[in-house]
């Protein structure tokens, strides 16, 4: 690890980065995008957000990886600030970062983004204003059981502002779109404002083989650490299943596995494999950043 930190002490002596530039450190699950992070942060005298979006909830701790011992004391945000199942969506955490970022300055501090969810990252370093437009009260529910073809026919009677950059990879995003449209129609004063912040983006990419080996060897070491009785707690306390499986990953195959709806083996061999799929969308993302115009460091 000490030698990534190298490349990028010698990034930030080539480059101005002032306090209230934002270094941003990406990269697929376990990669070890934490433990550089507080490195970095010990260094320049910094504060870390986080920027995963399963990271915000309380007492899913080893199933989303939290890790906070790995903080040494370093100040991080974002972190346990909402109970299991409450909402939280990109707006939230635009409107949430710029608050933390603010405070950081305020303090002196370098701030440090970090974390592997990309649409969050992306949607602060460039300036995303539409997704702060707030939620149509049963307005999703409302095109829910819509189909694809239907959806875009009703996208397409919405005149769409020149900035405003359509995701049509999932109906779900689809439907944002039109709600963000149907919004934007009955509110024609509505003027965005977000300010993006300048960023040093530095990702890590490490080889595939060493990405699956470090993948397998954390699950492993999630399951031993309790992680099925984590989810156990989470159902007493009233977490239903619906909610536990919406969370994906680790949340969903865990659920499937004590509603006996999977074995033992089934439930492992399923999570690893779509903890591996998992990385390389991850990674697909932050190739589509750059595609936008995202500059990104690799190390």
């Amino acid at each position: 690890m000490i030698d990534r930190l190298k490349p990028i002490l010698s990034l930030l002596e080539q480059q101005s980065v002032p306090k209230e530039k934002v270094i941003v450190i990406l990269g697929p699950t376990a990669s070890g995008k934490t433990k550089l992070a507080v490195q970095l942060a010990q260094q320049i005298d910094a504060e870390i957000i986080s920027a995963d979006s399963r990271q915000i909830y309380r007492r899913m701790d080893i199933g989303t990886g939290k890790d906070l011992t790995e903080y040494q004391g370093i100040p991080y945000h974002l972190i346990d600030i909402r109970e299991p199942g409450a909402k939280y969506n990109l707006g939230n955490f635009i409107a949430d970062f710029h608050q933390t970022h603010q405070s950081i300055l305020k303090k002196g501090k370098h701030t440090i983004l970090c974390g592997g969810t990309g649409l969050y990252l992306q949607s602060v370093i460039q300036q995303t204003p539409y997704a702060l437009i707030p939620s149509i009260t049963g307005f999703k529910e409302s095109l829910a059981g819509k189909t694809t073809p239907e959806l875009m026919e009703r996208l397409g009677a919405y005149v769409c502002p020149l900035d405003f950059q359509i995701d049509h990879s999932t109906n779900k995003r689809i439907v944002r779109a039109i709600e963000i449209l149907e919004f934007l129609q009955q509110n024609p004063e509505f003027k965005p404002k977000q300010q993006a912040p300048e960023a040093l983006v530095i990702g890590l990419n490490p080889p595939l083989e060493n990405r699956r080996e470090s993948i397998s060897k954390r699950l492993n070491e999630r399951i031993k650490s309790g992680f099925l009785q984590e989810v156990e707690q989470l159902l007493t306390e009233g977490v239903s299943h619906d909610q536990l499986q919406y969370y994906g990953l680790e949340y969903k195959y865990a659920s499937l596995y004590l509603l006996e709806q999977v074995d033992y083996t089934t439930f492992f061999t399923k999570l690893e494999t779509e903890i591996h799929r998992y990385a390389k969308r991850q990674m697909t993302y932050f190739r589509k950043m750059e595609k936008d115009g995202i500059k990104i460091h690799w190390i």
